[in-house]
């Protein structure tokens, strides 16, 4: 039920409780002068496979607290429609995701600087991970204590991820024990957003301390239908619960934190967007933006299957009922065991050609094998290894198909339409078999189980990426910050033409950094509330 009334007045109001919504909420309120509002239009997220970390696998499919988005047809992935997870939870998809902690190459940000927007380098977003962070090992230059977000290391090393490791120290690479450090290459554990076992999303870390202050509203199951506008100021919020529509205003701004889908989504249905698009759905165009969903940009990922030599990997104790509940014990004691793993418990960050000045390829290493995301573990030992392109050249876009903000928008991110990705893919590929072929790691391959050896010859290793490759669930850009004509917003998250609109998530992103994308939102967060507060102290100091 809602706890806001119709018609309500807020300082700000902020569409979307996920990873940069919540930080959001938390700060805008925390001087207690400012009257906030959130709207999420996903749930509380009281399901307990949320919280255990390796329970990301059971949220897949699961509709209560995932969007269950997926592709158009891709033209370069044989037409496949691909799975796009997104959270509809409190949380967002912080509380779904694969816990990974990597901000990405320090020369992604002096890059988004260079892009047309000053304020952005990693000299001037570094606070912003430090003050975010609360880092299990402790402060240094490039890391803080006791931020919202813990960060903390994997409970305990495992035999096929040093013997991983091993494997590209042997093929040449070094040993990182820290991808967030000075640099980024090299082969290593990840770290994750957890603490004692738990997962630490950003309702966790940043909502759920906020949600105690009068001046905070948060309404839950609250789907925005539209911004409103007088002129070229945003006004209010339309928004839908069960059947009912109800609408606040703002005296401030209001913040759009839908993410990669959901932002420009709610943009086009408010007005702004392509203005074909729009008018041929029935909307009254408020202005003609064709940046609106476009650029999308997302990283894919060609898994391969291993079968092991050995019972050591988690198909062996998910498949085996004494050692399954061992493990659930262990976990409901310690904290510690399987459970506590995320979406990758080693990896490295690989250069494919010696004359890149940093990484191109993320490699994931995980101890487990199945067919698909979310699908049942293989019947054998079995783990598998996955290799992604850093910086994808490809681009595509998200259009909504309808006026009703229910119907999800078309998503096509037009993967491998790009010589270059197609190129870096394979090499990545090749790349991680070089690894695989190593003394340290060929001792636990039994077979390769998929593409398997008959796969050489580089049309062959391309045809499997277009026949397999899937998401990693890094969608970004598109309400692009930027100073060029398509540009969205500009570098302090304001919507270009528009005053009281900023769109504050991961769709801003000039380009799409070298890694996992939660850290970064959860940065773009920190630093949007303090733009946000520090134009609001210069328009006060203006009217006094």
């Amino acid at each position: 039920m809602a706890s806001v009334p119709d018609r309500a007045a807020f300082d700000y109001i902020i569409v979307g409780a996920g990873s940069a919504g919540c930080v959001l909420a938390n700060r805008l309120s925390a001087s207690g002068r400012h009257r906030v509002l959130l709207l999420e239009a996903g749930g509380e997220d009281r399901n307990i496979w949320i919280h255990i970390p390796l329970g990301y696998g059971k949220l897949f499919a699961n509709a209560k607290v995932n969007w269950l988005y997926a592709s158009e047809p891709e033209p370069d992935l044989n037409d496949r429609r691909v799975i796009q997870p997104r959270g509809k939870v409190f949380g967002g998809s912080s509380s779904i995701n694969g816990l990974l902690y990597v901000r990405g190459q320090h020369e992604d940000f002096d890059r988004w600087r260079q892009l047309g927007n000053p304020g952005w380098s990693f000299a001037d977003v570094l606070p912003y991970f430090r003050r975010a962070e609360d880092q299990e090992r402790g402060e240094d230059e490039l890391h803080g204590v006791g931020g919202h977000l813990k960060v903390s290391d994997v409970c305990e090393p495992h035999p096929l991820c040093e013997a991983f490791i091993a494997a590209a120290q042997e093929s040449g690479f070094p040993r990182n024990d820290d991808f967030n450090g000075p640099t980024q290459d090299g082969a290593g554990y990840f770290q994750l957003t957890t603490r004692n076992g738990r997962r630490w999303s950003t309702a966790v870390g940043y909502l759920r301390q906020a949600r105690r202050r009068p001046n905070l509203a948060v309404e839950a199951n609250a789907l925005a239908t539209r911004v409103l506008f007088s002129g070229r100021r945003a006004v209010g919020v339309a928004y839908r619960q069960g059947a009912v529509t109800r609408t606040a205003y703002v005296n401030g701004e209001v913040i759009v934190c839908g993410g990669a889908f959901n932002s420009p989504q709610l943009l086009q249905i408010s007005g702004l967007g392509p203005a074909k698009v729009l008018r041929d759905l029935g909307i009254d165009v408020i202005a003609d933006m064709p940046g609106v969903g476009a650029d999308l940009q997302d990283h894919l990922q060609i898994r391969f299957q291993y079968r092991c030599t050995e019972p050591i990997t988690m198909n062996d104790v998910i498949n085996h009922w004494r050692h399954r509940y061992g493990a659930g014990l262990r976990y409901l004691f310690s904290r510690k065991g399987l459970l506590t793993i995320g979406a990758g418990y080693a990896g490295a960050f690989l250069r494919t050609r010696p004359e890149l000045a940093t990484p191109d390829v993320q490699i994931h290493f995980l101890i487990f094998s199945a067919d698909t995301a979310g699908a049942a573990l293989h019947a054998f030992p079995g783990f598998m290894t996955s290799v992604c392109q850093l910086r994808p050249e490809s681009r595509g876009f998200v259009r909504i198909k309808s006026a009703d903000p229910s119907v999800a928008p078309a998503i096509q991110p037009r993967y491998l339409s790009s010589r270059g990705d197609c190129e870096c893919v394979v090499s990545g590929i090749k790349l991680m078999r070089r690894i695989m072929e190593k003394p340290a790691m060929r001792r636990y391959i039994a077979e390769e189980r998929a593409p398997g050896e008959g796969c050489a010859s580089d049309g062959d290793l391309l045809a499997f990426a277009r026949e397999t490759g899937t998401t990693v669930y890094h969608p970004t850009s598109t309400c692009r910050m930027g100073s060029d004509p398509n540009a969205v917003v500009d570098e302090r998250l304001r919507v270009r033409g528009f005053d009281g609109l900023r769109v504050i998530d991961a769709s801003i992103m000039p380009a799409l950094v070298s890694g996992n994308t939660n850290a970064a939102t959860v940065m773009i967060g920190e630093k949007g509330a303090d733009l946000v507060l520090e134009d609001a102290a210069a328009i006060a100091r203006g009217a006094a």
